[in-house]
């Protein structure tokens, strides 16, 4: 309960700085500035300053600003004053919208770079050797445990894969039925290496995705898959080919959970991210626990790379879903899978919980500077518009275009309540 205030804060916090983008670049292009808010509703504290009303009031899940001149319904005098927000220039007008986002841009950033320096709670499974393909078939078997890459002692197969260099030449030593073995891999064999391995899974189920089938259908940390549309599985690759290529839309599985064993059929669902591929969402047990922490350099290079990239997935994703509209349903999140969410992140410590709230304020940039009516990327858009055509869309038409937007905003909300709603009623239907 504490993580979802503090979560329900931390989104107003994130919408707050959203709207200080807004007033910084206005105040920067001389814009006057009517009210500014902390929170929604009542205020609890309020002060005046240069002709700005502040203020925090008792809603803490975002806040707002108010432009001099900002709505098309003012009176025509004050909408084009100097100094209201119509009466700028088309770019000043597109580059203060650009700010909201863009704060959030640079707060997704920097959040991503704080929890990268937190220590970092990894998880891997044991340093076993599945299989091994190519050139590496000769010196690895089935089985084989990797004990050290270096003289440096290896804690799991991932740890393993990390220490190998990829400037110098790595010495690996390790275990075939109880006798130690040796091998030099050269600097430009590193990569063949890494791809040519495969670690030893059981088809034991680590994380649950929120709001995914298998969550749905009440799937539990630690459960084991015996069996596949009732043909037994030996680990998880024989677990996971049997589920993606089923032929039906759903797939049996006998579910191991302490001393029960019992049955739960559960539907395939496509991942625009994965290419359509069929998942039911979870990826495998890591019994291995670890902290690790980064540099200073490496959280500078990694953390603005990993915003990015999410940035670039995220709108990969909407525009599988304008192919697919279909995949909506199953795709859109509301308030309740956002507090599964986040309560599903702080269990796995504070830097997975600040890594999930840099996501949210990407999220929230990525979303707003979509062109949608009424969304800051529909208002730069007429902004554009008015740029290339020397004159600005009829404030009628704008109006009317908001009005839309605003229904389509509304229908997405409705929607997004609705799917966490079923997915809830589904998951609780299951687990009775």
């Amino acid at each position: 309960m504490l993580y979802l205030i503090l979560v329900i804060i931390a989104l107003g916090v994130i919408i707050t700085i959203h709207e200080l983008g807004h007033f910084s670049v206005a105040r920067l292009f001389g814009v006057t500035i009517e009210k500014f808010s902390i929170g929604f509703g009542k205020p609890i504290a309020e002060f005046e300053r240069k002709g700005t009303s502040y203020r925090i009031s008792w809603i803490p899940l975002g806040g707002y600003v108010k432009m001099k001149g900002e709505n098309p319904d003012e009176e025509a005098d004050a909408g084009l004053a100097e100094d209201s927000f119509r009466g700028k220039s088309w770019w000043k007008r597109a580059l203060i919208i650009f700010a909201g986002p863009f704060a959030n841009l640079l707060l997704g950033i920097l959040l991503f770079i704080f929890a990268l320096l937190l220590p970092q709670n990894m998880e891997d499974v044991p340093p076993l050797v599945h299989s091994a393909k190519g050139l590496w078939e000769e010196y690895f078997s089935a089985g084989d445990l990797i004990l050290d890459v270096d003289g440096e002692e290896v804690l799991g197969f991932s740890d393993f894969l990390l220490k190998l260099k990829g400037d110098e030449s790595n010495e690996i030593r390790y275990e075939r039925e109880g006798e130690v073995l040796s091998l030099v891999v050269e600097k430009a064999q590193r990569d063949s290496l890494i791809s040519g391995l495969k670690p030893m899974v059981n088809a034991i189920v680590g994380e649950i995705y929120s709001g995914m089938p298998a969550w749905r259908a009440g799937l539990k940390e630690g459960d084991e898959v015996i069996a596949v549309d009732s043909v037994r599985v030996s680990d998880w690759y024989d677990m996971r080919t049997r589920i993606v290529d089923s032929p039906n839309s759903e797939v049996e599985l006998l579910i191991r959970r302490g001393d029960d064993e019992f049955v739960r059929k559960i539907e395939l669902e496509e991942n625009i991210s994965m290419q359509d591929q069929r998942m039911i969402g979870i990826s495998y047990y890591m019994p291995i626990k670890s902290t690790y922490r980064m540099s200073l350099k490496q959280a500078l290079i990694l953390g603005p790379a990993s915003a990015l990239n999410f940035v670039v997935m995220n709108y990969q994703g909407i525009f599988y879903l304008i192919q697919k509209p279909e995949q909506l349903k199953s795709s859109v999140g509301g308030p309740v899978m956002i507090a599964s969410m986040s309560t599903q992140m702080a269990s796995r410590g504070l830097s997975s919980l600040i890594l999930f709230l840099g996501s949210i304020s990407l999220i929230l940039m990525v979303m707003n500077l979509l062109p949608i009516p009424i969304l800051d990327g529909g208002h730069i858009l007429f902004a554009f518009i008015e740029g290339i055509f020397r004159r600005p869309i009829p404030l009628k038409v704008q109006e009317i275009l908001q009005m839309i937007g605003f229904a389509l905003l509304i229908l997405l909300m409705v929607f997004a309540f609705y799917s966490d709603i079923s997915k809830l009623l589904y998951r609780y239907i299951y687990t009775r």
